[in-house]
């Protein structure tokens, strides 16, 4: 049975669209989502699915957020394949002293066309550090994400695809979690 990574736009971010993970999880099994297991407090889920239309299976998922919780929040999924090949595609993995907690990727729910992805890498960038890779996003922040000169919002008036970040520690361990519940 497939393993799939569910990541959420948006929620428990400041005082609004707060979810608890164990009603974000009852929603998940309401939906027939076999073994859903949360990661961190940012809606995260993890869980073994047979169907196979995945961009479909989002749009479930977010009827039932909206239903459950009154308010939208786009449905990011990836396989644990996926999850798995956006870790070997990390344009950073062979340089030395890259800090995971401020390298992000951001998932796309669909890939930028050609033109919209030379837009963004056209973005003047220093000192952080952009590549495009498929649906994701990879930002290198050498000194964090806390005040960054490149502006993530200026990058999304450009691409117009929903999308949302997760740092490196996150996607790391979300491959593991996934990992293991294909195991069991």
């Amino acid at each position: 049975m497939p393993v799939v990574v569910s990541m959420l736009r948006g929620v428990n971010v400041g005082v609004h669209h707060r979810i608890k993970m164990d009603a974000l999880r009852a929603v998940y099994e309401s939906l027939k989502l076999r073994d859903p297991r949360t990661y961190v407090q940012s809606g995260n889920v993890i869980f073994s699915t047979g169907e196979q239309n995945l961009d479909a299976l989002a749009g479930k998922i977010e009827a039932a957020i909206e239903k459950a919780f009154g308010f939208h929040s786009d449905v990011i999924l990836r396989t644990a394949a996926e999850m798995k090949d956006v870790i070997a595609r990390n344009p950073f993995a062979k340089r030395d002293n890259i800090e995971p907690n401020k390298l992000l990727v951001t998932f796309l729910k669909t890939e930028p066309p050609k033109t919209v992805r030379d837009q963004v890498l056209a973005i003047k960038a220093d000192p952080e550090e952009l590549h495009i890779r498929g649906r994701e996003l990879y930002i290198y922040y050498p000194n964090g994400m806390a005040r960054p000169k490149l502006s993530l919002a200026a990058v999304e008036r450009i691409l117009k695809i929903p999308g949302t970040g997760r740092n490196w520690n996150s996607v790391t361990r979300m491959l593991e979690m996934a990992e293991h519940l294909a195991s069991e």
